[in-house]
């Protein structure tokens, strides 16, 4: 079937993305020869300026409890250690596209390496040398990636995925939907859901003929 794909959207700083990320690894190379895949960030805390209170800690440490206990992925908890860290989203979706722009086949693995990077190293993904460092890591041209990173056009293309989730009425994080624009598109998933849940019910919609309806 011509031009099928999935569209994923997530935030690279979003947790319960991060546990996701070897489920849409795993779905994108499985179904590789049928469909591609098209990522768009979230902005999940896109643009925020306020200092982490311990309230926000406590939440996010709890959150990130769950997320590790349900999916198995590694967190780094000294990440409550830091004084005054500001938990803005933008930079890292902006590596994302910036990747994107430069190798597209390389932005998905090159989020579940910023991902690694900020929640089990506890690298500060908001930092755009930092960032730069993670790109070099992952086998991009540190100035190529940097002056792509820092490109308006880069930022503007971030802000057009953000509008673009916001207008699908999208709302949580990681959502994934599978289809084509002639045929329109089936909800995956909402949230996180392990593997095992999500690939048969996918065979048996593909071979059921891609049907628009819930496909996972």
């Amino acid at each position: 079937m011509a031009d099928m794909r999935f569209i994923y959207f997530a935030d690279p700083m979003c947790s319960w993305c991060y546990g996701f990320s070897p489920v849409i690894a795993a779905l994108a190379e499985g179904f590789e020869d049928r469909m591609g895949l098209q990522l768009v960030m979230g902005g999940l805390r896109a643009g925020n300026t306020a200092a982490m209170r311990q309230q926000d800690k406590d939440f996010i440490r709890e959150a990130w409890t769950r997320v590790s206990a349900a999916t198995g992925q590694p967190f780094d908890f000294s990440f409550f250690d830091r004084d005054g860290f500001v938990y803005d989203t933008e930079p890292a979706c902006r590596a994302v596209v910036a990747a994107r722009r430069l190798l597209p086949r390389l932005a998905l693995p090159f989020m579940a390496r910023i991902q690694q990077a900020f929640y089990a190293e506890n690298r500060d993904m908001t930092r755009a040398e930092e960032i730069a460092e993670v790109a070099a890591e992952a086998g991009f041209d540190r100035e190529e990636f940097s002056r792509t990173f820092l490109a308006p056009d880069t930022r503007n293309e971030t802000f057009r995925d953000f509008l673009t989730a916001q207008d699908l009425g999208i709302r949580g994080f990681p959502t994934l939907i599978a289809g084509s624009d002639d045929k329109g598109y089936a909800l995956v998933t909402n949230g996180y859901r392990p593997l095992e849940h999500l690939k048969e019910p996918l065979e048996r919609w593909w071979a059921a003929g891609a049907p628009v309806r819930e496909a996972g």
